[in-house]
């Protein structure tokens, strides 16, 4: 373990957030990332120079500092490109997901007599069920019959490609949009992205992914996997603060179709016309196209503040640091050869990001309030599942192997 992380070359990064402490001082063993993203050092410098700004200049901070508001989420553009495989065209930070998943659907859940089904997972993050069920009724459909669910096999966790496959294939005339999530928040387990889209490009379906517990943590390629849009927040693992903004992408062949149907707003106008006021809408070409307000410039600086320093690694570097912890992780579960834990993320690291969901046989919740009482803050799942993200950039071997003694300790307490 010592070794490991000696030779880790990410190891100093971990020094540039701030870890939570315990009442006697020493930091907890943060394994939530997948929750909620750390707070990066270098946030208050970011956020005190628009509070600077605000100070010195008022109204006129939109043009006169050195990084103007107007144009202050440009800033953000190519790390945000970077980071979803993507061209800068095609993304746009703004909104938050729920409501981005809403403005994308307006424009690409188009349904139809004979096409009018939306295709998606039983076990999505709850606010997707709820965005999807009410995008169906209020174009007339009854959720029940609109809303096709992929569901594991009996006695299984995961969904197999396969039947994803054989779902398509069946059902695909009738689906209008195919919105799955690119890691499901609950098991971990991550989609072929590029294949679903071709499937179901193939079929005429419509496609889009949630990029929730994706961004950041798994390397996309969305330009090339070809799905006509994603959304995603940006708190998790791309540490920009609690609530904070979400991003969006939108395919380069729909960038310069203004005959898209889309909810307008002022922020999405042509930039070049915007403060005419009088004219009809007239959308910027691209994502930003989808922009409805001016932009909230305090979020924005802290999440700057984390963007400089994936800027810095790069995701290569990232996922090849996560699939050896996360890899780690899973080696020391099995090595407990406790019968009561079950893994019911993928043992393939292509298929999961940095994310092991545990699954404690009799579990109940006592168990997660007991490693929380020794120093580790991970996330319980109802009824039986602890989810436990070691996150590359701030988790280290040692917070790995200590978890699991942790756990171990814990389970041999409550029997």
């Amino acid at each position: 373990m010592e070794a490991l992380d000696k030779q880790d070359p990410l190891r100093a990064y971990r020094d540039r957030f701030h870890l939570p402490l315990q009442e006697n001082g020493e930091p907890f063993i943060y394994l939530n990332g997948n929750s909620l993203g750390l707070q990066p050092k270098s946030v208050r410098q970011f956020v005190e120079a628009e509070l600077l700004d605000w100070e010195k200049y008022g109204v006129e901070g939109h043009f006169k500092p050195i990084d103007p508001w107007m144009d202050y989420h440009e800033l953000l553009t190519k790390s945000t490109a970077a980071i979803a495989g993507a061209l800068p065209i095609e993304v746009a930070v703004m909104n938050t997901l729920t409501v981005n998943l809403h403005l994308l659907m307006v424009s690409f859940y188009r349904p139809e007599k004979g096409r009018y089904k939306i295709l998606m997972e039983s076990d999505a993050f709850p606010s997707d069920r709820y965005a999807i069920a009410s995008q169906a009724k209020f174009h007339g459909y009854d959720p029940e019959d609109a809303i096709v669910q992929l569901r594991p096999r009996p006695g299984e966790v995961l969904i197999r490609m396969e039947d994803i496959e054989a779902m398509l294939e069946k059902e695909g005339e009738q689906i209008a949009l195919v919105l799955l999530g690119g890691v499901n928040y609950y098991t971990g387990q991550r989609f072929d992205m590029g294949h679903i889209t071709r499937l179901a490009h193939a079929k005429g379906c419509v496609v889009g992914f949630d990029l929730a517990h994706a961004a950041g943590n798994i390397q996309l390629n969305l330009h090339e996997d070809g799905p006509d849009f994603a959304a995603w927040c940006t708190y998790k693992y791309l540490n920009s603060g609690p609530g904070s903004l979400g991003a969006v992408f939108i395919h380069e062949r729909h960038a310069h179709n203004p005959a898209l149907p889309r909810f307008e707003g002022w922020w999405g106008h042509n930039k070049e016309t915007r403060f005419n006021m009088r004219k009809a809408f007239d959308p910027t070409p691209g994502a930003e196209g989808w922009m409805l307000s001016n932009v909230p410039v305090l979020p924005l600086a802290a999440m700057r503040a984390s963007m400089e320093i994936f800027d810095e690694v790069g995701m290569k570097a990232l996922v090849d640091k996560s699939k050896q912890l996360t890899g780690y992780l899973e080696q020391l579960l099995h090595e407990l050869e406790n019968e009561r834990v079950r893994i019911i993320t993928p043992s393939n690291p292509n298929e999961r990001g940095c994310q092991l969901s545990i699954q404690i046989k009799n579990g109940e919740k006592s168990l997660f309030h007991r490693i929380r009482a020794k120093g580790v803050i991970a996330d319980w799942r109802e009824p039986d599942v602890i989810r436990v993200a070691p996150v590359p950039l701030y988790n280290s071997f040692a917070d790995v192997e200590r978890f699991v003694e942790i756990l171990a300790s814990s389970m041999e307490e409550l029997k």
